[in-house]
């Protein structure tokens, strides 16, 4: 029999594995011990780290927003690998009220703002950058950085090249000094 004829057999929950012919069976005393069936947890394992998928930024909670020393922002998580099957990539969108901020800070990755909705200023090392609907900005790792909504308001998109947004170790600025 020509080897095109020839087919691998596999039984599924039995372990037993071994190869024959188109139409018969491999031999009863094949002398392979059955496979262990693997459990969900060992499945889950084995798939990929990184999928496909979408996030709907309307069904996802409002985060942030209650602690004074980093300003009013809020933000939606959409791709975070605690969060979702994905790597390399963090994408969120960060929501502000009118005269909404977020205090200077830096971080180690380099990020970047995609205007959405609103107006406001990004300061980056001191220089202000408009932002609003379909304008892009850049920040630089390391590069300090805040935001000031404008009096509508303001949405951004903003992304990382990080697995997870708690990989983004963020160092806010110390306060001027009333003087």
């Amino acid at each position: 029999m020509s080897d095109a004829a020839r087919i691998d057999t596999v039984q599924i929950g039995t372990g037993q594995i071994g190869t024959g012919q188109i139409g018969t069976a491999p031999p009863a005393n094949a002398g392979i011990a059955p496979a262990p069936v693997p459990d969900a947890a060992s499945l889950m394992q084995a798939l990929p780290a990184a999928m496909a998928c979408i996030a709907n930024a309307d069904h996802l909670p409002l985060e942030g927003g209650e602690d004074p020393a980093f300003g009013s922002v809020r933000w939606r998580t959409l791709f975070s690998a605690d969060r979702t099957p994905t790597a390399d990539f963090v994408l969120g969108v960060a929501e502000f009220g009118p005269a909404g901020t977020l205090a200077a800070h830096r971080h180690d990755p380099a990020e970047f703002y995609f205007g959405l909705s609103g107006s406001g200023i990004v300061t980056i090392d001191g220089i202000p950058h408009a932002i609003g609907p379909g304008i892009a900005l850049f920040v630089p790792a390391g590069a300090e950085h805040a935001t000031l909504a404008g009096g509508d308001g303001l949405r951004f998109l903003y992304g990382f090249a990080r697995d997870r947004f708690s990989d983004v170790v963020y160092r806010f600025s110390a306060p001027p000094e009333a003087g």
